[in-house]
């Protein structure tokens, strides 16, 4: 299964599961007007949310390069995980604030076995979406994929902070319903920060990592007639880059033999896994 069609199949599998568990858990939430369920709740819509994104982002993201993007259209998964990462902070506050509400109020939640039986489900649900977006995210390196798996881990802790909650609740201890709502804000206010940089990153053309760099220059300077490397940067296109090489050759070459070793460095470099194309700038050593 290739990279989008598998992006495709965890975004509905997202849809599906996560429209379910959001129904469940609302209706039970809301009727015994538990806090902790009503946030796990929120937070159902939020991935809602999150695998529409996924859906409508690796739409965009699969398109061929055309006239107008000659380099494809993948920066579209990290625009549309950006998105992601914005819903998930909106719901955080929405979360954090009921929960405050309903601390300062002290409301208490009618206990019901339909409140444990929906959160063990949802945790049996999330944590089989969670190990097959990690598998498959780590296969292609899908920060979509990654995104949706993180949220699907999250939350299994957080469903497991609803339920301890809730068999708390069960002895009279109400105040902690309102306490792991809170909890469960924070923790995806976090995910949400943390989608928002890995998406930043590519999107304001952060450069390759220096230990990479250190790689591709030392491959360079052992192709004949490099005299030394000046300098690399890398342009993100999506889960690809581009790399801008400056180097420096003999100047008693002539015009032929440096553009020969300029084709040979980008030869090489292309060979390098998501180097989609290669720039490369031939100075005479000086």
């Amino acid at each position: 299964m290739d990279r989008y069609q598998s992006t495709k199949k965890v975004a509905v599998l997202g849809i599906v599961s996560n429209f379910l568990l959001l129904s469940f858990k609302l209706i039970v939430g809301i009727t015994s007007k538990s806090q902790a369920m009503i946030a796990d709740g929120l937070n159902s819509a939020g991935d809602v949310f999150s695998s529409c994104m996924t859906y409508i982002g690796n739409r965009i993201a699969s398109r061929p390069h055309d006239e107008e993007h000659p380099y494809g259209h993948g920066k579209a998964e990290y625009i549309f995980s950006m998105i992601i990462s914005f819903s998930l902070l909106l719901v955080a506050y929405q979360i954090i604030r009921n929960a405050f509400g309903a601390w300062i109020h002290q409301e208490s939640f009618i206990f019901s076995i339909w409140l444990v039986l929906v959160a063990v489900i949802t945790i049996l649900v999330k944590a089989s979406l969670f190990f097959y977006c990690k598998k498959i995210g780590r296969q292609q390196e899908n920060l979509l994929i990654l995104a949706n798996g993180e949220d699907h881990r999250n939350d299994v802790f957080v469903t497991s902070a609803t339920l301890l909650s809730i068999l708390l609740g069960s002895w009279k201890i109400y105040w902690l319903d309102a306490l792991v709502g809170i909890g469960i804000g924070l923790w995806i206010g976090f995910t949400g920060i943390k989608i928002f940089m890995s998406a930043y990153d590519v999107l304001m053309d952060t450069t390759i990592d220096g230990k990479l760099k250190e790689e591709l220059i030392t491959m360079m300077e052992k192709i004949p007639g490099v005299s030394h490397v000046d300098d690399v940067t890398a342009k993100p296109i999506g889960l690809h880059f581009i790399l801008l090489v400056k180097v420096s050759v003999p100047p008693t070459m002539t015009v032929y033999e440096g553009h020969s070793v300029a084709a040979e460095i980008k030869k090489q470099l292309k060979h390098w896994p998501y180097i989609d194309d290669v720039v490369v700038h031939v100075n005479p050593e000086s």
